[in-house]
C-alpha cells in the first residue's frame, strides 16, 4: 500500500510540473515584444499580479499602510465579478484605467524603440562587406536590395530583368551571383522570389527534422495549405507523426522575413540583447529589459487566502491565481537567466565576428553552447529562436552565429560561411574567358590553407546559384 501511495505522489507531482514546464518553455521562446504583450495581458487578467512600478506613491504623497479591515473585503464580489475589481476600493492595485494608460504608454515606448534598428535596406547593404567583390556583382546586389518588397521578397522582376536594366553591361551569371549573395544575408529567407524559396532558404543543417521539412516545403505546400495530411502521408511514405513534427518546425519559419523592418508593420525588430565593448576591450552582454514590469504577488490577496473564514470557492480561485502568478514570475526570471547565459557563451565564442566582421565567423553548434551552459540543446534552440542581438556590427539574429565548418591545413576551424565567401571571392576574381572548374577552385582553396572536397564546392556553388564554369565563360 505504501508503494502505491508513493507512486501516486510521483504521478501527481509530474502532472503538476508538466504545465509549469510547458509555460517555462513557452516564455523562454518568446522574443522581447511578445513577452511584453504576454505580461501586459497577464496583468489585466490576473488581479493577483502587480507591477511594483505602479505601487509607488506619487511624489509628495505617502501610501497608507494596509489594515486588517482592508483584507476583509467582499470576497464574493472578488469571485463573482473580477471584471469590476477596480471599483472595489483596492488601493494596492492600479485601476483598469491606469492599466490601459500604462498599456498605451508601453505601446508608444515600443513604437519609439522600433525606429532605432536600421531599415531592411540599410541592414542588408551594411552586410555587403565582402572584400574584393566584383564591383558589378556588388552593384547588382545593391540594386536587388533596393527592389525588395516590404516582406523582403524579390518579386516583379527576375534575372533577365536585372541584365536588361543594367543595359547589357552585366552577364546572366553575374546577376545570378548577385541574387545568391543577397539571399545569404540576414534575416534568413530574404531575397526569395516566392514562398517556397523563402522557406527553403531558412533551412540549415541545424534545423530539427530538416530533411522532412525540406521535402514538405519543396513538394507539398499546396497540400499543407489545404491540410491534406493523409495525401502527404500517401505521397511521401512518411508517418503522420513525422509530418506533424515537420509542420511544427515549419511554423517557426518566417514567411515574411522583411516585414519586421517595416515601421508600419507589427513585426519589427527590437533586439532582446545588446552587446557593447567596455573600456578593457571586452564585450559585455546585457538584456533589453529596462522597461520590463517588476512583477510581484499582491500581499493583500495573500492575506485574504490565509483567512480561513472566507468563502471556500473564492479562496480556491485566489489560490489558483496566485499559483499562476508565481509560475509566470519564475518563468520570466528563468528566461532572463538562460538567455543571458546562452548569449554570453555565443558572444565569447564569436569574438572574431565582432572584431573583424561576419567573414570571421567561427563554426559553432548549439550542442557546444548547451554543454557549456549546462542545459539541453533544445533549451538553447528555444533561447535563440526569434531573438535578435544589437552589436557594434549591426543587429543580427542569434541563430546567425551558429553553423558548421571544416578544418584548415594548420588545424584551425573554419566556418562554412567563410568557405562560401572564399568561393564567391575566387569566382569573382577569375578570368572570365577561362573560368575555374570546381576542381581548380578546390586547388585554389587549398593554396589558401582550406581543405575542401570537390563535392562540397559543387554543393555550395549550386546552393549559391553560381553556374558551372562552362556557363560562366565569357567570349
Amino acid at each position: 500500500m505504501r508503494l502505491d501511495t508513493s507512486q501516486q505522489m510521483r504521478t501527481d507531482m509530474r502532472m503538476r510540473m508538466a504545465p509549469r514546464m510547458i509555460q517555462s518553455m513557452e516564455i523562454l521562446q518568446l522574443p522581447w515584444l511578445a513577452l511584453q504583450e504576454r505580461i501586459d495581458q497577464e496583468l489585466i487578467e490576473n488581479p493577483i499580479l502587480e507591477d511594483l512600478r505602479e505601487s509607488v506613491a506619487p511624489e509628495g504623497q505617502v501610501e497608507e499602510p494596509s489594515t486588517d479591515d482592508d483584507a476583509k473585503v467582499d470576497e464574493t464580489e472578488i469571485y463573482d465579478d473580477w471584471d469590476n475589481w477596480d471599483t472595489s476600493g483596492e488601493q494596492h492595485r492600479p485601476s483598469r484605467a491606469a492599466l490601459i494608460e500604462e498599456s498605451d504608454r508601453k505601446h508608444d515606448a515600443m513604437q519609439n524603440m522600433a525606429s532605432r534598428p536600421p531599415s531592411l535596406h540599410d541592414s542588408l547593404t551594411e552586410q555587403l562587406s565582402f572584400p574584393d567583390l566584383d564591383p558589378k556583382v556588388r552593384g547588382l546586389a545593391e540594386y536587388i536590395i533596393s527592389n525588395l518588397d516590404e516582406n523582403g521578397y524579390f518579386t516583379g522582376m527576375d534575372i533577365p530583368d536585372l541584365v536588361r536594366d543594367a543595359g547589357g553591361a552585366v552577364t546572366f551569371e553575374q546577376a545570378e551571383q548577385a541574387l545568391a549573395l543577397v539571399q545569404k544575408l540576414d534575416p534568413p529567407g530574404i531575397g526569395a522570389r516566392n514562398l517556397r524559396e523563402c522557406l527553403l532558404l531558412q533551412l540549415t543543417p541545424e534545423t530539427p527534422h530538416v530533411e522532412v521539412l525540406r521535402l514538405l516545403v519543396s513538394n507539398h505546400l499546396d497540400d499543407i495549405q489545404q491540410n491534406r495530411l493523409p495525401v502527404i502521408e500517401k505521397k511521401t511514405g512518411l508517418s503522420l507523426a513525422e509530418i506533424k513534427e515537420g509542420l511544427e518546425q515549419l511554423r517557426r519559419l518566417d514567411p515574411k522575413p522583411g516585414a519586421r523592418f517595416n515601421p508600419g508593420s507589427a513585426q519589427y525588430v527590437v533586439p532582446d540583447l545588446i552587446v557593447e565593448p567596455d573600456e578593457h576591450g571586452d564585450y559585455q552582454v546585457r538584456l533589453v529589459d529596462e522597461h520590463a514590469p517588476q512583477l510581484t504577488i499582491s500581499r493583500r490577496y495573500q492575506r485574504m487566502l490565509k483567512d480561513r473564514g472566507g468563502d471556500p470557492e473564492a479562496r480556491a480561485f485566489i489560490q489558483k491565481k496566485i499559483q499562476s502568478a508565481r509560475w509566470l514570475i519564475e518563468s520570466i526570471e528563468q528566461r532572463r537567466s538562460t538567455l543571458l547565459k546562452v548569449a554570453k557563451a555565443i558572444i565569447a565564442h564569436q569574438r572574431d565576428f565582432l572584431d573583424k566582421g561576419p567573414e570571421a565567423i567561427q563554426p559553432l553548434k548549439m550542442q557546444q553552447i548547451a554543454d557549456q551552459v549546462g542545459v539541453h540543446v533544445t533549451t538553447v534552440s528555444r533561447a535563440v529562436d526569434d531573438k535578435w542581438v544589437q552589436t557594434p556590427r549591426g543587429i543580427f539574429a542569434l541563430k546567425r552565429f551558429f553553423g558548421g565548418g571544416t578544418v584548415s591545413a594548420d588545424g584551425e576551424e573554419i566556418a562554412w560561411d567563410t568557405i562560401k565567401q572564399k568561393l564567391t571571392e575566387i569566382i569573382a576574381k577569375e578570368d572570365k574567358s577561362k573560368p575555374l572548374s570546381d576542381e581548380e577552385i578546390v586547388d585554389e582553396l587549398g593554396r589558401q590553407g582550406l581543405t575542401v572536397a570537390r563535392r562540397t564546392v559543387t554543393k555550395y556553388r549550386k546552393a549559391m546559384r553560381i553556374p558551372s564554369s562552362r556557363h560562366r565563360k565569357e567570349f
